[in-house]
């Protein structure tokens, strides 16, 4: 292993290295701002980045070792250096240490479903306006990733109430949250069960300012929804693909007791910029989920009236679907016997192999159906396997 001399960890007169926590104490026992500043401790991720910019991530301890193909060292190496150290190692190449973001974190922690990626956390929290103090109410915690940011967003003064059908996904979601924040949270709640039967216990009617459905089937919930949040309050719906999003923003509009909803996606292409060489990177995060916001009225007030009406068929009370439905637009019938004309001569002029037909020989008659023009000569039509 080669370093630098001023980047060898330095130690104190018992033996220990300075900036490593104490006998017993580990990185958790920190405050939570306090963990993500100072020096590398022991008992926290660090994430490691190579020449190639492949991320590594590793939770350092006393007696850890790293390995790859890019080198190895001793975690001892890194614990109570600076953030953003680089490790140059026996092999010759550099290993960057910083401390992962949230976001970072989010796609490396062990999850059991899938999560919110970050560019839609992001959306849900600054669309969805979670602010300090908040209370809010997530439904589908999955494996926390969402959680994590509405609590940065609510803080500790804020309250966040967890609904997760399924116990082993809560427990997940748990683990991942307390790990990131260096325990319990003090503004978190996580219960078990069906939002409809949660809900009521957990919160009065009119007192949740925010709220995300994160499910299957969040329009099973609009009821319960406009009963807890207050007038004024932001629902959120995460679904993932366009039957859901139709589903719920039409179950929406029944209601009469939301805003005219508002649903969008979110892309994000990186670019490679390096001197003149500045193009789109080849791949991009695509299509994740819909998002869909809409505000509780006032007890007693239905929604304004839109002024913008429908598409002609956009609502078919047969529940069959027409080419309006999906935006198409209609074709007369003017036009489709236009097209069936031009398909007739083109398939006469492929069997011709001529432009114009012929016209017919003095004392001639013509077959029905055909067509000459003036000077032309017509010939008679060839015999069919059946005439002949």
């Amino acid at each position: 292993m080669t370093s630098e001399p001023d980047l060898q960890p330095t130690t104190s007169p018992d033996g220990e290295l300075e900036g490593a926590p104490a006998r017993g104490e580990s990185a958790s026992d920190l405050p939570g701002p306090a963990r993500r500043r100072g020096p590398l401790r022991a008992g926290e991720r660090v994430q490691l980045t190579d020449t190639k910019g492949r991320l590594y991530t590793v939770l350092l301890t006393v007696d850890g070792y790293f390995q790859s193909q890019r080198g190895s060292f001793r975690h001892t190496e890194l614990i109570g250096r600076p953030e953003g150290t680089v490790l140059t190692t026996a092999t010759g190449h550099q290993l960057l240490a910083l401390r992962p973001l949230l976001s970072d974190y989010v796609l490396s922690m062990p999850r059991g479903a899938a999560v919110v990626y970050p560019k839609d956390a992001g959306q849900i929290v600054q669309m969805g306006d979670i602010f300090p103090g908040a209370t809010v109410v997530e439904a589908g915690v999955g494996s926390g990733a969402l959680s994590m940011s509405l609590l940065s967003a609510v803080g500790e003064r804020g309250h966040l109430i967890s609904v997760e059908r399924r116990d082993d996904f809560a427990d997940i979601a748990i683990g991942n949250v307390e790990s990131w924040f260096g325990g319990p949270h003090p503004a978190w709640e996580v219960r078990t069960g069906d939002l409809a039967d949660v809900l009521p216990d957990a919160a009065e009617p009119g007192s949740v300012d925010r709220m995300v459905l994160d499910m299957l089937a969040p329009w099973e919930n609009l009821g319960v929804a406009a009963e807890a949040l207050v007038p004024g309050g932001v629902l959120t719906a995460y679904v993932a693909t366009t039957t859901q999003l139709s589903r719920f923003v039409e179950d929406v509009r029944a209601t009469e007791q939301f805003t005219e909803p508002q649903a969008w996606e979110s892309m994000v292409r990186t670019w490679h910029v390096e001197g003149l060489a500045v193009r789109p990177d080849h791949r991009m995060i695509g299509h994740t989920g819909f998002l869909v916001t809409t505000r509780r009225l006032a007890p007693g007030h239905v929604p304004p009236q839109r002024t913008r009406r429908p598409a002609k068929g956009a609502y078919t009370p047969d529940g069959e679907w027409s080419p309006a439905d999906v935006g198409e637009r209609a074709i007369s019938d003017k036009k489709i016997r236009r097209v069936r004309r031009d398909i007739h001569r083109r398939a006469e002029i492929e069997q011709t192999g001529m432009a114009s037909q012929p016209g017919p020989q003095p004392g001639s008659t013509t077959q029905p159906g055909s067509t000459t023009r003036p000077g032309s000569t017509a010939q008679p039509p060839a015999a069919t396997p059946d005439e002949a």
